[in-house]
């Protein structure tokens, strides 16, 4: 069964005009339930971390100015949401949702989380909306509890991921690969163990292409025992803070090229949606939805019934995103 974390704090107040599309968090489990893609059964509620489990990534110093919310204005203005208790107990628990989604990954094939994908938090700051490294705790507790030796980190979020790139910089059992924009965020790239930097306004076709010549041989490389997805929709050519040039479909295809790879070499993955910030939220909705339609399909549905559910979706879909649009 596809397991998915989801919780009502995910979806954080903000000030009014923020540009971060917080009620995706809550839409997107609503759109999923209503299409029939879902139903209550395959969505689990995280809960807060071991703290142990978080220092495994992140200096102390670092959680205790979190936990204590005695961030320094500097750094809280780097992070782009105003700190509070209840932002800080999110973040732990969107870890958290990482980390379980790990256990389920490992009996089912696959596990999401309707959030995560924080992959600008270092070792001691976050930035750009980013506080705690779900996929790198998660990588961690892998590693202590479960004995996963050898672990691929798979960022095709449209910004790279720096923050992943640092904090496993010097660890040659997590290798970190990330295909994003070039003359995008953050401008001073860090280093990660393989990035493929594309220029502004590449479209479908060159994406995929670069993708599909590149995960197979990486994957027979490596040799990973578990592999980690950051499935970004911010790779958009409508998305405000990405400068891709790719459709819809080409962002479903490369979620159905990952997601197929995993399924057909068996080798578990979770996957955390990363960023997306297209003007209308029904598009992010609909392309986050994609990835979770897929996995269902790939992972666990026969065709027969997919097809039905597609036809479903179809019949479906529309009045619900006019209803939030």
């Amino acid at each position: 069964m596809l397991k998915i974390a989801a919780h009502p704090i995910f979806k954080h107040p903000l000030p009014e005009g923020h540009r971060f599309p917080m009620e995706k968090y809550e839409l997107l489990p609503k759109q999923l339930l209503h299409e029939g893609t879902c139903t209550r059964e395959n969505f689990f509620e995280p809960e807060l971390p071991k703290i142990s489990n978080v220092l495994a990534v992140h200096s102390q110093d670092y959680v205790a100015d979190l936990l204590e919310l005695t961030v320094d204005k500097r750094a809280a203005r780097k992070i782009g949401f105003p700190l509070s208790e209840e932002l800080i107990q999110r973040e732990l628990i969107i870890a958290h949702g990482t980390m379980k989604a790990c256990d389920h990954a490992l009996n089912y094939g696959i596990s999401m989380n309707i959030a995560g994908g924080t992959h600008h938090a270092y070792t001691s700051h976050g930035e750009a909306f980013c506080l705690l490294n779900d996929q790198a705790i998660a990588a961690r507790y892998l590693q202590k509890k479960k004995g996963i030796k050898k672990i691929l980190i798979v960022d095709l979020d449209v910004h790279q991921g720096n923050g992943t790139a640092e904090i496993f910089r010097e660890d040659a059992s997590v290798f970190t690969f990330s295909i994003h924009g070039k003359n995008n965020y953050s401008f001073r790239k860090e280093t990660s163990d393989l990035d493929i930097e594309l220029v502004d306004q590449t479209g479908d076709k060159d994406y995929l292409e670069v993708l599909k010549n590149t995960l197979p041989e990486l994957i027979n490389k490596v040799k990973p025992d578990f592999i980690f997805y950051l499935s970004g929709v911010d790779i958009l050519a409508t998305d405000k803070l990405g400068k891709l040039g790719c459709t819809i479909d080409g962002c479903k295809e490369r979620d159905r090229y990952v997601l197929q790879t995993c399924h057909d070499l068996n080798i578990p993955v979770e996957v955390s949606m990363g960023g997306g910030y297209s003007p209308e939220i029904k598009m992010i909705i609909e392309a986050h939805a994609n990835t979770f339609r897929l996995a269902q399909k790939i992972f666990f549905l026969n065709k027969q019934h997919y097809q039905n559910s597609l036809i479903k979706r179809i019949l479906v879909v529309d009045t619900l995103i006019i209803s939030i649009s």
